[in-house]
């Protein structure tokens, strides 16, 4: 497989260099100063949306973009470095229309919106002018294994009826959230198919009955877009809410999470690249017992280890970002679990280093460090846990060596009589 950089990709990563560097950048110490006290920084993110779309910098994340729609066509692998220079200052993935939880709704959208729901909608996403939200999780049952899902999404002539708990929906309190997309049970009988009872359906922010509960902390952070608890109780939507098919909300759910994990990972990349230059910056000026930091046997083995799983890591993100261009979400499954388990482990293990060789500083927030590596211990669970991904992984090779059981050319003498 060759990954280098095409010469459209190879420009437009030195437009987002230079577009980060001149504009986002300085007004980093203001927005985490301003997101510190509870702002969200409308001020600063206007302006810096405005002229990325104006510089061909939007919505870059979508293949399926078509030509009369605002952005930037791009493949997964095109996209891939892209997103790693984006995930070196994780607030600025909005600046670009590139932000977890719009992407992926965006991505269902455009797959299952009618003409009234991409009017509605999906059209206002992509020109940024509003957010969305995405309510699967609930704190009340075990969400990695979906069926547990409770909340019920009842007929009631040409209404739909939504009753139920979630939590860790991203983006709820964002001031331009207006749109919820909400997983539930519309068929009632347990009799059924486990995965053809569940629908999603879409639900204005502004809904009767819909309550935004809290802002869950994480690891004692509270996002300033939120990763909210919200309650809805007899929250009623018109049936022409539905998205795609009653039953199909599994369906809609993979179609979502395989390319939204995978962007989870390009930005982690990018994050773990910030990480190692800022640990060897630090190495090279901070001295210890008379000697450089960057002189001792165990940091320069910590920076070497780092070196080589970043690009482990990035490898293993490109083979899934191109298996899912060249053959779908279905064929990249096993690939994409695969890249979510290394990258989360990836940025414990070089994050942690790096917190290391800081010191006290690293605890703090005077470097994005500490917020990384609390992201890090999050990333385990996001978008479904490292022991749902590893199980999968596992069936699949077990399922793959269990096909061809008796068939298969011995590389090893086995014993005529007895065991072993």
């Amino acid at each position: 497989m060759d990954f280098d950089y095409s010469p459209r990709v190879a420009e437009l990563r030195a437009r987002m260099g230079a577009f980060l560097e001149t504009y986002v950048l300085p007004h980093n110490r203001a927005w985490t100063h301003e997101t510190e006290k509870g702002r969200f920084p409308s001020q600063i993110m206007a302006p810096l949306k405005d002229l990325a779309r104006s510089e061909g910098l939007w919505n870059l994340f979508l293949p399926t973009l078509r030509e009369d729609e605002p952005g930037t066509r791009l493949t997964n692998l095109e996209f891939a470095p892209l997103a790693e220079q984006i995930g070196r200052m994780p607030w600025s993935a909005e600046v670009f229309n590139c932000s977890a939880p719009d992407t992926g709704n965006m991505e269902l959208l455009h797959l299952f919106a009618t003409p009234e729901q991409r009017e509605l909608w999906l059209d206002p996403l992509l020109a940024g002018a509003i957010r969305s939200c995405f309510a699967m999780t609930e704190p009340d049952v075990a969400s990695a294994d979906a069926t547990n899902l409770q909340t019920r999404i009842r007929r009631d002539g040409d209404h739909y009826v939504i009753n139920g708990r979630k939590w860790f929906t991203t983006g709820a309190i964002h001031p331009l959230c207006k749109v919820s997309i909400v997983m539930g049970i519309t068929n009632d009988d347990e009799a059924a198919p486990p995965h053809e009872r569940h629908s999603m359906v879409l639900v204005p922010m502004d809904t009767p009955g819909l309550t935004v509960v809290r802002n869950v902390p994480v690891l004692n952070h509270l996002a300033v877009e939120g990763h909210c608890e919200v309650l809805y109780k007899d929250v009623r939507v018109p049936v022409a809410n539905l998205l795609g098919q009653e039953g199909a909300g599994f369906a809609l759910a993979q179609a979502r999470l395989g390319p939204g994990r995978i962007h989870h990972c390009m930005r982690t990349i990018g994050q773990c690249e910030l990480a190692l230059d800022l640990m060897c910056e630090r190495a090279l000026e901070r001295r210890v017992f008379g000697r450089h930091l960057s002189d001792y046997a165990n940091i320069q083995d910590w920076i070497a280890l780092s070196r080589i799983e970043i690009d482990q890591a990035r490898l293993l993100v490109l083979r899934a970002a191109s298996k899912l261009d060249t053959q779908g979400n279905k064929a990249a499954k096993i690939d994409v679990s695969a890249i979510k388990v290394v990258a989360a482990g990836l940025q414990t293990r070089v994050l942690d280093r790096a917190v290391q060789v800081f010191g006290a500083m690293g605890l703090t927030n005077d470097t994005p460090l500490a917020g990384f590596l609390s992201w890090a211990r999050a990333l385990r669970f996001v978008d479904g846990p490292d022991e749902v991904h590893l199980r999968i992984i596992a069936r699949n090779e077990i399922g793959r060596i269990k096909k061809d059981l008796g068939s298969r050319a011995l590389y090893y003498t086995p014993p005529e009589t007895g065991h072993y």
